[in-house]
């Protein structure tokens, strides 16, 4: 692990580049490049930043939902056992069990959670 600069920081520093630099030194499809490009490394610094709090949150939102399970120590062992939880909640969402019913509000609120913290990494402007 290192200090200085964080992640973040390389993240930032060169989606400045980007957009202060290069954008405007080009034109065309190699300005919209360098766009996405900058858009891609702004994802990814919000990525590292919020998604551990997301992780938590959603991990949190599941017990509720479906029944409290450990907690894994690795981070890629918690995106996975996320996507083995919501395929659970998804079979029973399938079942007619969110059809009516406190548990329907339950898988609601979950959902727009869940919606709203993907939203605050991949285009946080959508959340306005």
């Amino acid at each position: 692990m290192q200090d200085r600069p964080t992640l973040t920081e390389l993240l930032d520093a060169v989606r400045g580049f980007l957009e202060q630099d290069v954008v405007t030194a080009l034109d065309g499809t190699a300005r919209f490049h360098a766009r996405v490009a900058a858009n891609v490394l702004a994802i990814a610094a919000r990525e590292v930043a919020l998604e551990p709090g997301h992780i938590v949150a959603e991990w949190a939102r599941l017990d509720a939902l479906l029944g409290v399970a450990p907690f894994p120590d690795d981070a890629e062992a918690r995106r996975a056992g996320l996507r083995q939880r919501s395929e659970a909640l998804c079979a029973r969402i399938r079942a007619g069990e969110a059809d009516a019913g406190a548990f329907r509000a339950a898988v609601r609120s979950h959902l727009e959670a869940t919606v709203r913290a993907k939203l605050a990494i991949a285009n946080p402007k959508l959340l306005d």
